[in-house]
């Protein structure tokens, strides 16, 4: 790993401060320092795209414009608030360390990175955000354009899948980063990450921080950051049931635990339920699947259908670890059946706005509405 004397360090903060001054993006969290925007986006900004996060940001300020109002808002337009950004624990933890700021701690912010991590869904990454830019403390703050940027400029060859790795890089650009301006410095980073030392395609060439790129030097830009392949997302098949009523569709609200918990969603049964001991795997277009996931709602709802399979591409919606791939298939009822044993409710399309829906049911809903068009 390149090591930097401190005249090198003073030649990067301001070769890095000047460029970002010219060219910083102008995004709505940066408008001022208030700690509670800058938390907000920084949450929404995990496994999420900024042009993608500026109208939820914008939307949920709308609807949640102070720390009070997210602590007191109901889960269910919470949810409905955060719907389509996906990871939904991160909008659960957030409610949960806005109630404790303002009920434990009588709406005071700890003001250290070591104090927001005490505060419920804030890791070391977050932390850093929020004290070096809401409050000044001179701190890393280690996501991936960190890794990436320092990773290549110092050639750091210490594997970013591995944990431990994270401290040797927060220490590494806790010597480096401005103390008069971190925030700005690691906001900095963030861009730099985002534009000329992106992961594919960087346009190291034209990078304002080149001179100090040693992998650029040494021609091994794409080398860096050192990172070991992630396993592939496990497939895992499902059937999804469009039950059509006189009064709207059958939607189930999933479990207040794992994943997508509270949201709701088209009843869906893992194939491999359907599966007898003996029976390893089956084709998902196989007759004998509709048939049988007919005969499993029907066992446990007690409501007869008739299903059908729809045609097409099955539906599918990968999530860090797993690779579901879904068939539909689908049921219209002549009357509105008795639901007592089944475990939702039957929903209005007028009324879906009032149900938060994972991406995945709205993957479904589309192919739904294709389908049902033909």
């Amino acid at each position: 790993m390149e090591q930097w004397s401190e005249e090198t360090i003073a030649a990067f903060r301001k070769t890095l401060l000047n460029w970002y001054d010219e060219n910083k993006r102008d995004l709505p969290w940066r408008r001022d320092h208030d700690p509670y925007h800058v938390w907000v986006s920084e949450i929404m900004l995990q496994q999420t795209q900024v042009n993608t996060v500026i109208p939820y940001y914008e939307r949920f300020m709308s609807m949640f414009p102070t720390i009070n109002d997210l602590a007191a808002a109901k889960p269910e337009q919470l949810l409905k608030a955060w719907e389509g950004l996906g990871y939904y624990s991160r909008a659960r933890n957030l409610q949960r360390a806005a109630q404790e700021i303002v009920n434990d701690r009588h709406g005071e912010w700890p003001t250290t990175a070591a104090g927001l991590q005490e505060l419920t869904g804030i890791g070391p990454y977050t932390a850093g955000a929020i004290a070096s830019i809401a409050f000044g403390e001179p701190v890393a703050a280690v996501d991936g354009n960190a890794f990436r940027v320092f990773g290549r400029l110092l050639m750091i060859d210490a594997d970013i899948t591995k944990p431990a790795t994270r401290s040797i890089f927060a220490e590494t650009i806790d010597r480096i980063i401005d103390p008069q301006r971190p925030g700005d410095f690691n906001q900095a980073i963030m861009d730099l990450g985002s534009s000329y030392m992106t992961a594919k395609n960087p346009d190291v060439t034209h990078s304002p921080v080149k001179a100090f790129d040693r992998s650029y030097e040494t021609g091994h830009v794409l080398d860096y950051p050192v990172k070991t392949a992630k396993p592939r997302p496990v497939p895992v098949d499902y059937v999804a049931l469009v039950i059509h009523t006189p009064a709207g569709y059958l939607m189930t609200k999933r479990s207040s635990m794992g994943l997508l918990a509270n949201l709701w969603t088209f009843p869906l049964i893992k194939v491999s339920d359907l599966l007898k001991d003996d029976e390893q795997e089956t084709d998902l277009m196989d007759p004998d699947v509709v048939s049988r996931a007919e005969q499993a709602f029907e066992t446990e709802t007690e409501i007869p259908v008739s299903l059908a399979l729809i045609g097409g591409r099955a539906v599918t919606h990968t999530f860090t670890h797993l690779k579901w791939q879904i068939r539909l298939v689908s049921a219209e009822l002549s009357a509105v059946p008795d639901i007592s044993l089944f475990a939702g409710e039957i929903v209005a399309e007028s009324a879906f706005d009032h149900y938060p829906m994972p991406v995945v049911q709205q993957k479904l809903w589309r192919r739904w509405q294709a389908a049902s068009k033909k």
